[in-house]
């Protein structure tokens, strides 16, 4: 007699089949004839039929299947020496961990933290509120459609602009959400404002006056990946636009300068600009204007990568919720959500909100547990960018299988890639199915592009899951 070894696919279909049906006490069905007391008939469906729990069965071989596929994409021989520095976790709607790789090792997060602050910033202040920017003028001072001077008070938007820089101030040149200056300034003019005799003040207090964070790196400046981070910022605080790109030196004085521009654009005489707190004595609101709600503001910072709004929600937190409006205090906010959270903070290290710091530490961990407690229908997730569609996915994975099913925030610095998100199941998955939650953090990759492939080949794998054959095929009939 010729035996052969069991395949393992099918040996792991026996032992589940046996397993489960041991478990659940199930006892064999068998056909009888009319006389009951007479013996039994062939089995209609055999003990160890997987037609019995064909659902969990095809489940297990979409784990097993999806299990091998992702210790591949992350083996040696695919990352070389980044196999140590790299984490992979996977969890399905009801919480079970699908897949799990050095899940508790922190690792540099890059722009992934934003996903944390943004978290942090719709629960602590709400999806529904506003940030809001005023102008105000002396008690008193307003005669006739003159005024001495004007405040514009920072309200920590960070989406105040102009229409020329909102039209493609985007992720690579896409179409920016914002809060228009223009309106801003047609509010003043409807309020009657005629004369400005002396001068438009900007007012950018609420926030501390440190601009960068100490340890970021000079070349993110260059690069313009962040400018002075101030409550009173208009176009990012961009003084001129590409292809000549320049920062203002003072956030505060640029945004005086510019509602000046759209003033006397508007026929109103104004006589110059400054920088500088308002008085107590500025208590008369001429007109103001509100963010959209925080929901999309979280949701713009997330689309486009947006490292200054990211730490503008971080000072804005310590603001509401600390000890005032700096880094510090809002990164003590943070932690302070987290642990109430009960998320698991071994390892964990910030110094900013936007990922840019390389002494920021994460854990997939974490990653999971923040998106399992803000859930696949909530304000963050659909903030996230979706693949082949906008924000920083928008040109990726485009034509795929995961076009339109992955919703994810994208992390990359040098020797960085992360990826973190939620992936719909697939069809075979049956109605309702949900999504995954997925979080993966590389560090010392060797080039960018070996992150890009990382990151492609993870979300094939997630984009192909639940892969099973269908449940009439696994056992006889």
């Amino acid at each position: 007699m010729n035996l052969r070894p069991a395949r393992p696919l099918a040996a792991l279909l026996v032992a589940v089949a046996v397993a489960l049906a041991v478990a659940s006490g199930a006892a064999p069905a068998v056909a009888r004839g009319a006389d009951t007391d007479g013996p039994p008939a062939a089995l209609t469906t055999p003990v160890f039929s997987l037609r019995r729990l064909p659902a969990v069965v095809a489940r297990t071989v979409a784990d097993s299947r999806l299990t091998t596929a992702l210790d591949q994409v992350t083996s040696a021989g695919a990352l070389g020496d980044a196999v140590d520095h790299t984490c992979l976790a996977v969890s399905d709607p009801a919480g079970r961990t699908v897949y799990a790789r050095q899940a508790d090792e922190p690792l540099i997060p890059a722009s992934t933290l934003k996903l944390v602050t943004g978290a942090v910033a719709l629960a602590r202040i709400g999806g529904d509120a506003h940030l809001t920017t005023e102008v105000r003028a002396a008690n008193g001072s307003v005669k006739g459609g003159t005024v001495t001077d004007l405040w514009l008070v920072g309200g920590g938007d960070p989406l105040l602009a102009t229409a020329g820089f909102a039209a493609d101030g985007g992720y690579d040149g896409q179409p920016k959400l914002s809060t228009p200056l223009e309106g801003l300034a047609d509010r003043v003019v409807a309020a009657g404002i005629r004369t400005v005799q002396g001068r438009i003040v900007g007012d950018d207090s609420r926030y501390d006056d440190q601009r960068l964070v100490p340890t970021w790196l000079p070349r993110y400046i260059a690069n313009f990946d962040v400018g002075p981070i101030s409550a009173l910022t208009v176009n990012e605080g961009l003084a001129t636009f590409p292809p000549a790109p320049s920062y203002a030196l003072s956030p505060a004085n640029l945004a005086a300068d510019v509602l000046t521009s759209l003033l006397r654009a508007r026929g109103v005489a104004v006589g110059g600009t400054g920088v500088g707190a308002a008085p107590a004595g500025a208590t008369t609101l001429v007109a103001s204007i509100d963010s959209p709600p925080m929901a999309e503001v979280v949701g713009a910072i997330l689309q486009h990568s947006d490292n200054m709004g990211a730490e503008m929600l971080v000072k804005e937190l310590g603001v509401r919720f600390g000890g005032g409006g700096s880094t510090a205090a809002g990164l003590a906010v943070i932690r302070d959500h987290l642990t109430a959270m009960g998320a698991p903070l071994a390892g964990v290290a910030t110094v900013d909100g936007s990922g840019l710091d390389r002494s920021d530490r994460l854990t997939c961990q974490l990653l999971q547990q923040v998106l399992a407690h803000e859930g696949e229908d909530s304000d963050l997730s659909r903030a996230l960018p979706v693949a082949g569609r906008n924000g920083t996915l928008y040109k990726r994975f485009v034509g795929s299988a995961a076009a339109g099913k992955v919703r994810a925030k994208t992390g990359s610095l040098l020797g960085v890639a992360a990826l973190t998100g939620f992936a719909t199941e697939t069809a075979a998955a049956g109605p309702g199915a949900g999504a995954l939650r997925f979080s993966l953090l590389a560090n010392e990759l060797p080039t960018e592009a070996a992150g890009s492939a990382l990151q492609d080949h993870v979300v094939d794998v997630l984009a192909a899951y639940p892969e099973a054959p269908p449940a009439d095929a696994i056992g006889p009939k």
